[in-house]
């Protein structure tokens, strides 16, 4: 069973699995509450769970299912890639995380190993990402901070003089700095970076894309 409110991206899945051998979607949802009703019509194996739905979790959608059906499997597919929310799969009873950059052929592969009742989400997975995933900008000055936010809006060098009032080549000296206290080469990368944090919550309320 796919469960993901965007509805190209259910039919993608499907198209996926069902061409490989032996697998066959049983049933569709868009939503937490949808999903539960089709689980406990259906009784799906596998469970494919996307973490933002317009009306929860896929956290809250695998431990309701599991409080009826124990035995459903669930893989999380998602686009966060995110410490907490991988956290909270494990908690929640998933049996992997994937991200949806994956290739067609990696999913169907995960669907067979958890199928086949293998897990390839545990603690120490969670615990060794944590401990490889720094803030990298935790040795960044105030003024560094406040410089890397302008970049994010897309503000162009002159602006960030203009709005911080301060010197240009002051701009881009602090640029110099954070890109490497950051481990970055270029200023793209740090826009590119701002703009992924500032998407990266799973956590979304209700009716949030």
């Amino acid at each position: 069973m796919i469960v993901d409110d965007h509805e190209v991206v259910r039919r993608g899945i499907a198209e996926v699995v069902e061409r490989a051998e032996g697998m066959h979607v049983v049933a569709e949802a868009a939503t937490v509450a949808d999903g539960v009703r089709r689980a406990g019509l259906v009784r799906p194996q596998i469970m494919l769970v996307d973490l933002q739905l317009p009306d929860g979790t896929g956290i809250d959608l695998m431990k309701k299912v599991r409080e009826s059906q124990p035995e459903v499997r669930a893989i999380v597919l998602t686009s966060f890639d995110d410490d907490d929310a991988l956290a909270a799969a494990l908690d929640a009873g998933a049996a992997a995380y994937l991200l949806k950059s994956v290739r067609g052929a990696e999913i169907t592969d995960v669907v067979r190993a958890v199928a086949a009742g293998r897990t390839l989400l545990d603690e120490r997975t969670v615990t060794r990402r944590r401990a490889g995933h720094e803030d990298p900008t935790e040795h960044l000055t105030p003024s560094e901070l406040r410089v890397l936010d302008l970049i994010g809006e897309g503000l162009s060098n002159r602006e960030i003089a203009e709005r911080l009032s301060i010197a240009e080549k002051t701009v881009k000296n602090h640029i110099t700095s954070l890109l490497a206290k950051m481990g970055l080469q270029r200023r793209t990368q740090v826009a590119a970076w701002v703009a992924a944090r500032k998407h990266s919550g799973w956590r979304a309320e209700p009716g949030e894309s």
